[in-house]
């Protein structure tokens, strides 16, 4: 039933800042984690940051302190606010829902993401 549409994705110069947004078409509150993945071409799909339901977030050491996950549940919305942003950052973003450990995961179809000079 839940549709992710990812918005906000585009061209910047190295240094530069982008804000990912992502609207649920309904309940996002039953997700327990939500967030954001990215693939760049010829690269697997890899984590950018989580958020959970309790506020805490998870996201690889390189990005902590330059990406800043969150979520509103009142709004259905996912941000992913981007800074300092770099070459090797050039990636499809996708928004992702997943119910829990194990649970159903939902996609969506991504927005591109492109960081050069």
């Amino acid at each position: 039933q839940v549709r992710l549409v990812e918005s906000g994705g585009g061209s910047v110069q190295p240094g530069g800042s982008l804000r990912l947004s992502c609207a649920a078409s309904g309940s996002i509150s039953n997700f327990d984690t939500v967030g954001w993945y990215r693939q760049a071409p010829g690269q697997e799909r890899e984590l950018v940051a989580f958020i959970f339901n309790t506020g805490s977030t998870t996201s690889p050491g390189s990005r902590k302190g330059r990406f800043i996950v969150s979520r509103d549940n009142d709004k259905n919305m996912i941000y992913l606010q981007m800074n300092s942003l770099q070459p090797e950052d050039t990636a499809i973003y996708f928004c992702h829902a997943r119910a829990g450990a194990g649970g159903t995961a939902v996609w969506g179809s991504g927005t591109q993401v492109t960081v050069s000079s």
